[in-house]
């Protein structure tokens, strides 16, 4: 048995003790910071990882695992190079599927407004099967979609005025018409037939879907695309398949993996993460070292119970236990409360992102500034089990030093004084 049943009632009676022990206002501090540092830890962790999770899966759903690019700017002889692609084992062993894109800037202007985006030509069936299941449609589905019509993001259409059926002008720097003056700007007007909201700023305000064949006149490359986006099973299994594209493939192809396209951004989430990990650990920390004091204020206050218990044959580890387990008691409730109050705000953090929204009358959370139109959770029972865990090792480690200052007073000492 680790504890002896006088080792737990000592314990309990000393963590009681209202002057040094569990009543004491020092206590208190120590078991309130420990709670909320554990339930601020989860939270925000549990925040980060939904980030990362819904930001990469969004990207990297929309841009593929692995994207292959040619030097000269556009890949004419498409279909030959996905036959060619098809036929490796090692890359379609890992392959979804394999979509063929024609991408260019663009200025969008209607009714007087005009904004920037991105046209995106994509046969109108790979579009269906990347959206994820959170992207809403309105108007005309998908799948009838046709050449010369337009499926644009809400936000978009929204800033611009339109709604189905309204007509938008596309201009695009890259004219083809000559005059002494240089080239002349494309300008296309193309009929709204549906919008879209995928949940994510970045593309519900600046992207514009169409069909690969408007998108490839409308850019005037012929039969070519700009590039050709692979879709893995796993997005972590990239490396093998880019290995193999880069064997198969002739000279002028760039090989481009989610990580090459996003490294910026995904380190600068790891590196924020870490940091906020860093940070909101030193509050633990804190109320950890009170717990230090208040036991070291706990010994000197019982230094005469300690040596008469001594004098009655209570040993030097048994000691040692006593005070150990009265400190360590405070860090595993705090620990306990702090993991049930971060899971719980964690799982409803955007219910109560919007109740008080409500009550302060603010956008706590601007979609155009992070990207998301909600604020994504994702509580990862080993992070919380971790975050606990480090916590009660740390409110046992702070425990070590009074406790072996109990341990080692020496009875005879205290009482000739008293």
């Amino acid at each position: 048995m680790l504890f002896s049943r006088l080792e737990k009632k000592v314990a309990y009676r000393y963590l009681w003790a209202k002057k040094r022990g569990f009543g004491s206002v020092v206590s208190w501090v120590s078991l309130i910071g420990i709670m909320l540092g554990v339930a601020t830890l989860i939270v925000v962790m549990s925040v980060m990882g939904g980030f990362h999770d819904v930001l990469l899966g969004r990207i990297i759903g929309m841009n593929g695992h692995i994207v292959v690019y040619h030097q000269d700017g556009a890949i004419s002889d498409y279909n030959y190079l996905i036959d060619k692609i098809r036929q490796n084992k090692v890359v379609m062993a890992e392959t979804v599927s394999i979509v063929p894109i024609a991408e260019g800037q663009v200025m969008v202007t209607a009714k007087g407004r005009n904004s920037g985006a991105m046209i995106r030509g994509i046969n109108m069936y790979d579009l269906i099967a990347k959206t994820d299941e959170g992207a809403r449609f309105y108007g005309k589905a998908l799948s009838e979609i046709k050449d010369g019509e337009l499926v644009v993001g809400a936000s978009l259409a929204r800033n611009l005025g339109v709604t189905i059926n309204d007509e938008l002008s596309l201009v695009s720097a890259n004219g083809s018409t000559p005059t002494p003056f240089g080239s002349m700007p494309r300008i296309v007007s193309y009929p709204l037939k549906t919008s879209f909201f995928m949940g994510m700023y970045e593309y519900d305000s600046g992207y514009i879907f169409l069909p690969l064949e408007t998108a490839q006149k409308y850019l005037n490359i012929g039969k070519s695309v700009t590039h050709i986006d692979l879709f893995l099973k796993d997005a972590e299994k990239t490396t093998a398949v880019r290995e193999s594209l880069m064997r198969l493939l002739p000279d002028g192809f760039i090989v481009r993996d989610w990580r090459d396209l996003n490294r910026g951004f995904v380190g600068a989430l790891q590196v924020e993460s870490n940091v906020m990990f860093l940070i909101l650990m030193l509050i633990i920390i804190v109320a950890v070292f009170n717990i230090v004091s208040s036991l070291v204020m706990l010994v000197k206050d019982k230094a005469k119970d300690i040596a008469v218990l001594r004098t009655f044959g209570v040993s030097r580890k048994s000691m040692m236990k006593i005070f150990v387990l009265s400190g360590s008691t405070i860090g595993v409730i705090g620990a306990t409360a702090g993991t049930i109050l971060g899971t719980i705000i964690a799982i409803y953090i955007e219910p109560i992102r919007k109740f008080f929204q409500w009550l302060t009358g603010r956008d706590l959370f601007p979609a155009e500034l992070y990207y998301l139109s909600e604020l994504p959770s994702k509580v990862e029972f080993w992070t919380v089990f971790g975050i606990a865990l480090i916590a009660i090792v740390l409110a046992f480690l702070a425990t070590l030093y009074p406790a072996w200052k109990a341990a080692n007073t020496d009875p005879v000492e205290v009482l000739r004084n008293e």
